[in-house]
């Protein structure tokens, strides 16, 4: 048989590299990884469980943006001059971390999702909860979350 999907007996369609993978044992890490519904990500919060350590200079926040520490997963923005506010840096939807802060928006690049520089809320995409917000405190030219 000569088809252009099947070599050697073998179907190369996704629905046939699904199928053997779930023959071959691996249904329940492909499931898992097609996920949409809930977030198994934890969440930051402003009490109770660990808060990220994180200081600027308060000249590095620019005014209607931010600034995205990757190492520490926080994002600090300055919506309106002299106001400053902390999120998490990890998408409440599959938990990537956002790379961009860019027109009053934070932004995650795996599936579009947006939040606002102000509240953390969503704007668009399939984020299912606002970025959690972390406590900020400015002394002088400082910022420091934590």
């Amino acid at each position: 048989m000569s088809d252009e999907r099947s070599t050697d007996g073998f179907d190369l369609t996704r629905r046939g590299v699904i199928r053997g993978a779930a023959v071959g044992g691996l249904s329940l890490p492909l499931l898992a990884a097609c996920g949409g519904g809930g977030s198994s990500t934890p969440e930051a919060s402003t009490s109770g469980s660990s808060v990220p350590s994180v200081s600027a200079a308060t000249a590095d926040i620019p005014v209607g943006g931010g600034k995205i520490f990757a190492d520490q997963l926080v994002v600090i923005t300055q919506p309106v001059k002299g106001e400053f506010k902390a999120f998490s840096a990890t998408c409440t939807h599959q938990g990537c971390p956002v790379t961009q802060v860019q027109d009053g928006q934070i932004i995650c690049p795996c599936h579009a999702s947006h939040y606002s520089i102000e509240d953390g809320s969503v704007l668009s995409g399939p984020a299912p909860k606002p970025l959690p917000s972390y406590p900020v405190s400015v002394t002088g030219n400082d910022v420091t979350v934590g």
